[in-house]
């Protein structure tokens, strides 16, 4: 986004070297809110529509078909300063997507929303991708990753050390076992593979290797087996072995 100088390396947008006019055409989501707070909230919206060339009329417009999709349109007259933080970043949204960007950069858009707020935001993402809208966002949240995302890249200081769609990661690595026992005998899996975790009177036991038919029996006579099977490991879990 231009907004600090690289070390080293280059960005490319469709076959030459990323400057300053096609950045205008992007449309850009910071972590920290940029919004001048005793503004109203559909007189931001549209300043920042004519900011990037919009006239009034075309930016009164996107204005107001963003607010309705993001769900602001009762607060149009409110200041900024008097929505929640869930709100302010629904209007956040709208300033990065009011001009049509060509490509959409976010910095940890989902950060501290409720569930609500996640999916309205996530709505209107997925629907800009399907238009053909390229978007790129940094989150640490990675259940929405894993949810959202067509390819996704780890990095771990300052380093990209994996990369892929969230299917292709995930098929790379060994699918686990996870045996869930109800009320089993104690020390039912002493010597068994793997890690157990206790969860009331729910055990869980989860490993890569060992004799998975042995393992079933042992389950089933320590008590009752609510699961047995293989399961593909989830992003966290990647992360979690990427970053190690």
């Amino acid at each position: 986004m231009g907004v600090l100088q690289a070390d080293s390396g280059s960005v490319s947008w469709q076959g030459r070297s990323l400057g300053h006019d096609d950045r205008r055409r992007f449309g850009y989501m910071p972590e920290e809110r940029g919004h001048y707070q005793k503004m109203r909230v559909a007189e931001q919206i549209e300043y920042f529509g004519r900011l990037h060339g919009m006239s009034a009329e075309a930016a009164k417009e996107a204005t107001e078909d963003l607010m309705e999709r993001l769900g602001v349109a009762e607060r149009r007259n409110d200041p900024v300063q008097a929505l929640s933080l869930g709100n302010q970043q629904r209007v956040q949204l709208a300033v990065a997507l009011v001009h049509d960007p060509e490509v959409l950069v976010l910095d940890e858009p989902f950060s501290g929303l409720d569930p609500i707020a996640v999916d309205v935001l996530a709505t209107a993402l997925q629907e800009r991708c399907r238009g053909g809208v390229p978007v790129i966002f940094s989150s640490h949240q990675l259940d929405l990753v894993e949810r959202l995302c067509d390819s996704v890249g780890i990095v771990a200081a300052g380093r990209m050390v994996a990369t892929g769609t969230v299917a292709g990661l995930r098929s790379a690595e060994n699918d686990a076992l996870r045996v869930v026992v109800r009320d089993p005998a104690h020390g039912w899996a002493d010597g068994l593979p793997g890690t157990v975790t206790v969860a009331g009177d729910r055990h869980t036991l989860r490993t890569t290797y060992g004799d998975d038919q042995e393992i079933l029996r042992r389950a089933i006579k320590a008590g009752h087996v609510e699961h047995f099977g293989h399961e593909r490991p989830t992003l966290t879990e990647i992360f979690k072995e990427a970053v190690a």
